[in-house]
């Protein structure tokens, strides 16, 4: 008789980084449908060019390194970084502004750090910030979305020649996007600014909405696939509102914005989702999740209402991954067998 070997059912598969990295590629892809159904084919174009981009730098880097092509390009973590600076981007960003991105990102931020899992900082966010800082009017210019103008998105071939020739080359109307308009706001209340500005719906901007429920939507189910849990995101949504509510006075002209604004503007959800929950530059124990991403959310609130950058998502994750390494030392569960935990006392010795 045949004798069939059949596995526990509580047993399953480990994920592997390529397993991981390609759900957290299908779980950007609402997020960017609803990007592009809202600014056009700008986000796709820019995803399709850094991922390009990325992976030649990554074979670039791997070959100096003398390391195996093959094996490490498998990974798919390059283009993960790529799909996430992409995003982050302003839609029909120049090739040029893409490439510097990029190049920061992999070459510097990861590969001279010693390549994934040695990397202190994001690499995304470490490309955007360094785009932000350096070119402040090429990284603050978007397109205004669908259904606020009377003008209509540039087309496929006129996204693609805004890419490579650059967005004054096309017939497009730019704006400053709701954050920015709340932020320089100081003479109209929260109501007649969301009645007489075309960009604003009914919480936040128009499309902002819809793409941040989008993210939303891809994050819950990486939570859903346990590629990451909610610790960090909750407590960082969680930290942002509190603040929010503290500070919204009902919405008088010196107002910082509803909790509700702050949840469904620039890059709130993507962040928490997205950025936040990188295993390798975040905090690893359960407690330093918390405090790792509650500490973020008030940063990100802090930086929009009194810095000088509307969306501050990239600036406070990344003042966060140099806190994380203290975070994991002061939130490690105590050693299985000891009432306390006994490391830090033999370090100290």
């Amino acid at each position: 008789m045949a004798l069939l070997s059949v596995s526990s059912p509580h047993t399953h598969q480990p994920l592997n980084t390529a397993m991981v990295m390609q759900l957290v590629l299908l779980a950007c892809i609402p997020g960017v449908l609803s990007l592009s159904w809202f600014f056009g084919w700008g986000t796709v174009i820019n995803i399709l060019c850094a991922a390009t981009m990325a992976v030649a730098c990554e074979a670039l880097a791997l070959t100096l390194r003398k390391k195996p092509l093959r094996f490490y390009l498998n990974d798919c973590s390059a283009i993960v970084t790529a799909v996430l600076l992409g995003i982050a981007l302003p839609p029909y960003s120049p090739f040029w502004l893409i490439l510097i991105g990029i190049i920061f990102s992999i070459l510097i931020a990861k590969h001279l750090y010693g390549g994934m899992g040695y990397n202190p900082f994001n690499p995304a966010m470490v490309g955007y910030v360094v785009l932000l800082i350096s070119f402040p009017v090429e990284m603050t210019r978007w397109v205004a979305p669908i259904g606020t103008f009377d003008g209509h998105l540039p087309s496929l071939l006129d996204s693609i020649k805004a890419c490579f020739m650059g967005l004054e080359t096309i017939d497009a109307t730019t704006m400053a996007t709701p954050l920015d308009i709340l932020k320089n706001n100081d003479s109209l209340l929260i109501d007649d600014l969301f009645n007489d500005n075309r960009l604003f719906g009914q919480w936040a901007g128009i499309g902002w909405e819809w793409v941040n429920i989008s993210f939303l939507a891809g994050g819950l189910f990486l939570i859903s696939r346990r590629v990451f849990t909610w610790h960090a995101p909750v407590a960082m949504l969680t930290s942002l509102s509190v603040l929010a509510i503290l500070f919204y006075d009902g919405g008088s002209s010196a107002s910082k914005g509803s909790p509700l604004f702050h949840l469904f503007s620039g890059a709130t959800m993507f962040a928490a989702f997205f950025i936040i929950t990188d295993p390798i530059t975040s905090a690893v124990s359960t407690k330093g999740r918390l405090i790792y991403g509650a500490m973020i959310g008030a940063l990100l609130f802090i930086i929009r209402a009194w810095g000088n950058y509307p969306d501050a998502a990239a600036f406070a994750v990344l003042l966060m991954n140099f806190a994380a390494p203290l975070i994991d030392y002061y939130t490690q569960p105590r050693t299985y067998g000891h009432a306390t935990d006994t490391s830090r006392k033999s370090e100290g010795q």
